[in-house]
């Protein structure tokens, strides 16, 4: 489900590029650690869970790997984060617990109450309506369900700041960023409760600074044999205008629950 259409805006060389920044299978920050943050005391031994915008697979195969999910559907828009997943299942042959499929943008392809959880990290900023993801979200959850997600978030509503606009600008991603109120009364306007949101602003503003450094300090070359010159020169330009609305917390990552009654 994506509100995103026509070119894809991850491509093997993005993905490559981000897997040397992230780690294996990761297109956003912290790893099978911070997926392990999303996921926090919920119990997925046995579960059936729904990765929403698996990407290159890392979240994914990490809900069974280290959480023991029984079973994960991880689905995206994009075919070369999809083969990329694909690929990463096949290597760690986990292709009877793991289905990866490529999925048109809309309505998730699934019947009402098929999932224990879902999931997802940092991909839903692609989607805009946040009131459709939840009510979608909500629907293929069973009676007591969890969702669990991980997103990035403007602080506010309304328009963003010239430097917010400018750090867009420069993603370039098709980013639809929402407030934590707007999420909140998402979730709520579902159908979910015990709806908490915690925001990940100190955590990824430490951790953007490091990745900078990485970016442009004794890396650099690594980086540019992966990419171009002229791409990590842009990728350069891309973090600098993100840290300045990380450090006045304009640019807010959170983390969120929110439970199905039943």
């Amino acid at each position: 489900m994506s509100d995103a259409a026509g070119h894809d805006h991850y491509d093997d060389v993005s993905i490559a590029f981000l897997a040397h920044l992230w780690g294996e299978g990761f297109m956003s920050p912290g790893g099978p650690d911070e997926v392990s943050r999303v996921i926090g005391d919920l119990d997925l031994t046995g579960k059936r869970v729904l990765d929403i915008g698996c990407g290159a697979g890392g979240p994914t195969l990490t809900l069974v790997r280290r959480h023991d999910a029984g079973s994960v559907i991880g689905i995206d828009v994009e075919e070369p984060g999809r083969a990329a997943a694909q690929a990463l299942v096949d290597h760690h042959c986990l292709g009877h617990r793991v289905e990866i499929r490529l999925v048109d943008p809309g309505p998730f392809p699934f019947d009402d109450a098929e999932f224990d959880v879902v999931f997802s990290k940092d991909s839903i900023i692609h989607i805009t309506d946040k009131d459709v993801l939840a009510a979608e979200a909500f629907r293929v959850l069973r009676p007591g369900g969890w969702f669990v997600a991980s997103d990035w978030l403007i602080s506010h509503d309304g328009e963003p700041s010239p430097e917010m606009a400018d750090y867009l600008r420069k993603e370039d991603l098709n980013f639809g960023m929402a407030s934590p109120a707007a999420y909140c009364a998402a979730l709520k306007g579902a159908g979910f409760v015990d709806v908490e949101l915690v925001n990940r602003n100190p955590w990824y503003a430490e951790i953007a600074r490091d990745e900078l450094e990485r970016l442009s300090g004794p890396e650099r070359a690594t980086f540019e044999e992966l990419a171009t010159a002229e791409e990590i020169a842009n990728q350069i330009e891309t973090w600098t205008a993100m840290l300045l609305v990380l450090e006045t917390g304009e640019h807010c990552p959170h983390h969120f629950r929110a439970r199905k009654p039943g």
